[in-house]
């Protein structure tokens, strides 16, 4: 009586700790800041809601059976040759099928709805961010602005973000958990995801996708601001003495290193991102003597549009 008292106490301790563990974690997916991510967290709320039709009354009628039929309740009835019953077997094929059948008309309409390679709807123009994943860091390239930044990244609120992504190494994959969708990013490959943050803030974004020996350090701060907040930090990055160049500035940049702090270029090579992209394709020395013997980058979106358009035709 004595150990099974002890046990007791030792599973009533152990199980206080995992709550007091777990009440110190938080659940980006289920506290979105942007659109994609609402739409999101109400998907796995859904589908999580619909599976749960099945789960609860599996797990009331495991515990119901288990009190009712127990050894001292002399007042159940016994029945040794039940072997069938139509109510019975009617409930547990239609309710699964029926889940199912919502669950996939739900996947087909979010697939669609939620193609991390879909513009975002928006009175706002819409702005591009090039991120490249490098060992064990994030580039953040403004073509528009001409400016770089390592491993912090900013844009205006309320602004739909085109984030260009690829990979200067080995496969990772981008994400900013709070604002939504991941998306790959591979060495020549150029994928694109769209984002919007609707509330201001610093969200923490990171790779996904294990790399190696940094990739615990290989996280970012996305700053979501104001426009005039954003026009700031520009104007703050503008006035950096670093410039970033392809390819010389760009090999330094690559060499392998771990929680690597933030840094600011004011300026960048023109078409940076693409002639990063294509080198992977040409196999040869990435140098600009060379840039007319490459092949060229390829936007995936308008590859995309391009093969939609000629099969509608």
């Amino acid at each position: 009586m004595q150990r099974h008292s002890l046990w007791r106490r030792r599973g009533t301790l152990v199980l206080l700790a995992l709550c007091l563990f777990l009440a110190g974690c938080s659940s980006a997916l289920l506290d979105p800041k942007g659109q994609v991510g609402a739409e999101q967290r109400t998907l796995i709320l859904t589908s999580f809601g619909l599976m749960l039709i099945v789960v609860i009354p599996v797990i009331a009628m495991t515990m119901l059976f288990g009190w009712r039929y127990r050894r001292s309740n002399s007042v159940a009835k016994y029945t040794p040759d039940w072997a069938h019953s139509n109510l019975i077997e009617a409930v547990i094929w239609i309710v699964p099928c029926a889940i199912i059948v919502v669950l996939a008309l739900l996947t087909w309409k979010t697939s669609h709805s939620l193609d991390p390679h879909k513009p975002l709807e928006s009175d706002v123009e819409p702005m591009e961010i090039q991120a490249i994943a490098l060992d064990w860091k994030w580039l953040f390239v403004y073509p528009e602005q001409g400016i770089a930044s390592v491993n912090e990244l900013a844009f205006p609120v309320d602004t739909p973000v085109r984030f260009r992504v690829s990979s200067g190494t080995v496969m990772n994959a981008f994400f900013i958990p709070r604002l939504g969708s991941q998306i790959y990013a591979m060495a020549g490959m150029d994928n694109d995801v769209h984002l919007i943050a609707n509330e201001v803030g610093v969200y923490p974004g990171r790779s996904t996708n294990y790399s190696g020996a940094g990739f615990s350090g290989m996280t970012f701060d996305a700053h979501v601001t104001s426009n005039e907040d954003f026009d700031a930090w520009v104007a703050e990055v503008a006035q950096s003495p670093n410039t970033l160049s392809y390819p010389e500035g760009y090999e330094a940049l690559a060499e392998q290193s771990e929680f690597n702090p933030v840094e600011y270029f004011s300026s960048v090579t023109p078409e940076f991102y693409e002639r990063l992209v294509s080198s992977f394709h040409s196999g040869t020395d990435p140098n600009p003597s060379h840039d007319e013997n490459r092949a060229p980058a390829i936007d995936s979106h308008e590859a995309r549009q391009s093969l939609s358009n000629e099969a509608g035709e």
